[in-house]
């Protein structure tokens, strides 16, 4: 009779044990999950631009398995989701963290860009004429930031796939950041401060010479020589004018003057 009670103690235990374990994987169905589950899991959310679960399931991923493919993938995959939700600062702390830890890695063409894409800001091909004033107004330091990342893709991997479309917002930055210099130097000479003004302008030609901003910066140029009355840089400036845009009233009166500085331009 003993040895019944004992089995059959020994039987209710086992169920009980049993059924605590099943009532926990029913509260936890992650809990045998290996890295391969969690990332088919997130990369299921991921494309079903489901970005804040994708996000979840990739952090949950990285801090089980740190190591291995399916975290290196998920340090990609989640920082284009951050991207998606407007997480900026999130997203360039992932490609960062993926570059520094995989320098030699195939996809790192594709961190470099996707960080240069973060500080763009603006999703805008090289055709949106209409948007330089705006992006003007703003602090340069995310387009120039931008600007320096898609030259570093460009000239580290000249046959990416990403390197096209690359140059054609690197053109599109290069008149932005200028529009910003003409914006300044427009700002200073309103406001009586005529050496800051010139001396903007002309650093716009100097450092973007292929701008077509060099029209209006000249014209900056000659006003605001002329208000500090140093006419022969007023007049040297005229003479540019004249001999790149001569149509420009400005430059009429220097048209027919003796060459200068333009002539190494």
């Amino acid at each position: 009779m003993s040895r019944s009670v004992t089995a059959l103690a020994a039987l209710l235990v086992a169920l009980a044990l049993g059924g605590c374990s099943l009532f926990q994987k029913a509260m936890d169905p992650r809990k045998d999950w290996q890295a391969a589950d969690y990332y088919k899991a997130a990369k299921e959310e991921f494309d079903a631009q489901n970005w804040d679960a994708a996000i979840k399931l990739y952090d949950q991923l990285e801090a089980k398995f740190p190591f291995g493919r399916y975290a290196d993938q998920a340090q990609i995959e989640i920082a284009y989701a951050y991207y998606k939700t407007n997480e900026t600062a999130s997203a360039i702390s992932a490609l960062d963290k993926f570059v520094k830890l995989h320098p030699n890695h195939p996809n790192v063409d594709y961190a470099i860009y996707l960080k240069a894409l973060c500080n763009f800001k603006e999703d805008l091909g090289p055709l949106a004429k209409l948007v330089y004033q705006d992006l003007a107004d703003r602090d340069p330091k995310a387009a120039r930031e931008s600007f320096e990342g898609f030259k570093d893709l460009v000239a580290r991997f000249p046959d990416s796939r990403y390197t096209p479309d690359s140059r054609e917002r690197m053109a599109y930055l290069v008149e932005a950041l200028a529009r910003h210099e003409i914006h300044v130097a427009h700002y200073y000479l309103q406001r009586g401060a005529y050496l800051a003004a010139a001396n903007r302008a002309q650093d716009t030609i100097v450092r973007f010479p292929t701008s077509p901003s060099h029209k209006e910066a000249l014209e900056i140029m000659v006003e605001a020589y002329d208000r500090m009355a140093m006419k022969e840089l007023r007049d040297d400036a005229k003479r540019v004018l004249a001999k790149n845009y001569p149509e420009d009233p400005l430059g009429a009166a220097g048209r027919n003057a003796s060459t200068a500085w333009w002539k190494f331009w």
